[in-house]
């Protein structure tokens, strides 16, 4: 009777709290809190580290702090607008095939007692909305490894706001918030479109646009501390499980499959780098091995809940050979200055494995809520659609970051720092501190 009592006056008391708790999976709920975590520890830890020790000395505190700064802002940016656009509905049926609407700006509208929207919908939208802000910052935030040594950091933080609104949340409508790509039966588990190959095309545009180094291939300009890239890549790899792992939104069976294909791939692509470099420079580095961890994330994200282990080691060795390619030979063939390599490992590894998914992606009703091949029930038709996928996200990121460019270049007096500045090292000239001298 007193149990009964008790559960009376919380019912009267607290009414959204009785009914959010009678909905709720509490180990649904916790996976994806702590999947968030894992994703959030990529960026200001992972990422961060991973891009500074590839830099020189010089710049390696001004590198730390385009990425924290990205992931700082881009998650204000997404709470207050990102989110509506991605995941929001258009009241007019053609824009909504393209971004959402704006009825959720700061969050309006949603309630901390409701569900998330992603099946199997079962924990909170508030943990939903956090995970996906950590995608969202961690994107722009990829972008910043292409132009490192040579950009204002104002210019930066205002194409890290303005991105964030006209071309990240709009690709996120496209291919995860019900807009055409998705209806059209576009596969993108984790982000191979949506995060690589987007941050990835943004930082070589943004490249191309602000100019190459001064002194570059001229001059040697060798990381300052391959030790912490190779620490930076390894809190990259723990984060990842959360960043695939997380994205079944659920701690279930596609979750334990997430994790584990992701690993797979991974290992062999470090394995696969290390051997080119064996084979071809006579020496496996260390620097080899941690880019050979990335591309292999890199191309597994699309595709980690869909397939199995014997396409997830397929998917990560080829991801390696191609994210070689494009650090060591493309790079070299068209004479862009990349600064970290973004495009080399992000665009073209994630190219791959939003690709490859088509073919390797299991037939398998379980795998999702109406089965992994939901376009067609050949390959060929998948690949097609996975194709579209990638030309209209290409194009998207390419027109948008242009766009977004030139505007925060007129905002900012012009993106550039000047060739003193450069010459200097912009830990001392721009931010007015000096890095660490390793």
């Amino acid at each position: 009777m007193r149990d009964k009592f008790i559960l009376l006056l919380t019912v009267l008391a607290f009414p959204a709290f009785a009914f959010a708790t009678g909905k709720i999976d509490t180990g649904d709920t916790a996976w994806m809190m702590v999947s968030t975590a894992f994703v959030l520890l990529m960026t200001p830890a992972g990422l961060a580290l991973f891009y500074a020790g590839m830099t020189r000395s010089k710049n390696a505190l001004n590198t730390f702090s385009m990425v924290v700064g990205a992931f700082v802002l881009a998650f204000v940016v997404w709470v207050f607008i990102g989110y509506s656009i991605g995941f929001g509905t258009n009241e007019n049926p053609i824009l909504q095939k393209i971004f959402g609407g704006f009825q959720n700006i700061m969050l309006s509208g949603i309630n901390w007692t409701d569900l998330a929207p992603s099946s199997p919908g079962n924990y909170p939208a508030y943990v939903f909305i956090a995970f996906q802000g950590t995608f969202a910052a961690i994107t722009v935030a990829i972008a910043s490894g292409s132009v490192i040594g040579r950009m204002k950091f104002s210019t930066w933080m205002v194409i890290v706001a303005l991105w964030g609104v006209l071309v990240y949340a709009p690709i996120v409508h496209m291919v995860w918030g019900s807009g055409f790509l998705f209806d059209a039966g576009a596969l993108d588990f984790a982000g191979g479109t949506v995060v690589h190959m987007n941050g990835g095309l943004a930082g070589l545009v943004l490249a191309i646009l602000v100019g190459k180094r001064t002194g570059y291939n001229k001059m040697p300009m060798k990381p300052f501390s391959i030790i912490l890239t190779a620490v930076g890549a390894s809190l990259l790899w723990f984060g990842w499980n959360g960043f695939n792992g997380g994205s079944a939104f659920g701690a279930n069976a596609i979750a334990g499959l997430a994790v584990l294909t992701t690993t797979v791939a991974t290992a062999g692509a470090g394995v696969t780098w290390m051997l080119i470099e064996w084979f071809v420079y006579k020496k496996p580095t260390l620097l080899g091995i941690a880019s050979g961890i990335i591309a292999g994330l890199v191309a597994i994200t699309p595709a980690a809940g869909f397939v199995g282990i014997g396409g997830a080691f397929i998917i990560g060795i080829v991801g390696s050979l191609i994210g070689f390619f494009g650090v060591v030979k493309l790079k070299a063939i068209f004479g862009y200055d990349d600064s970290l390599d973004a495009f080399g490992i992000h665009f073209l590894s994630g190219l791959w494995g939003a690709l490859a998914t088509a073919f390797f992606a299991l037939n398998d009703k379980a795998l999702l809520w109406d089965g992994p091949l939901k376009a067609s029930n050949d390959r060929l038709g998948q690949f097609m659609v996975q194709l579209e996928s990638v030309v209209v996200v290409g194009i998207w990121t390419l027109v948008g970051t242009i766009i977004v460019y030139y505007i925060a270049s007129a905002l900012t007096g012009g993106s550039r720092v000047d060739e003193e500045s450069e010459e200097i090292g912009l830990d001392e000239s721009l931010h007015g501190e000096k890095g660490m001298n390793l």
